[in-house]
């Protein structure tokens, strides 16, 4: 069903990476995975996902940065933020358009915002 959607996960943790991926394909989406934005950036696949699921505190380039530098590079691919920082301390950067999902968060929550975000024109 989902299959036609490839998300991006980006997350410095593995454990985090490797759950995540467990979880989307087993909601049946095709899966992309990095370990920092930069990685992200420099990869052929990154303007072919539907959508970007990242950590906001990262070493480098955080998900706040990766999502100023795909919107400053006329990318509009949805963003998705996870975050064991308060959701007001990123909303006061991001505004209230973005996603926001406090870890932790329920799987549904995760679904409901990928869901949104690839259906929006």
């Amino acid at each position: 069903m989902n299959a036609e959607h490839a998300i991006a996960i980006i997350d410095d943790s593995s454990s985090v990476r490797r759950a995540l991926e467990s979880l989307l394909r087993s909601l049946g989406f095709a899966v992309l995975s990095f370990e920092s934005a930069e990685a992200f950036l420099t990869s052929p696949s990154a303007l072919d996902t539907s959508c970007v699921v990242t950590d906001v505190e990262m070493p480098g380039l955080t998900g706040i940065d990766l999502y100023e530098r795909m919107r400053s590079d006329n990318n509009e691919t949805p963003v998705i933020f996870i975050t064991a920082n308060s959701e007001q301390k990123v909303r006061q950067r991001l505004g209230n358009t973005p996603c926001v999902l406090n870890k932790p968060f329920e799987v549904d929550e995760l679904a409901d915002c990928i869901n949104q975000a690839i259906a929006a024109p």
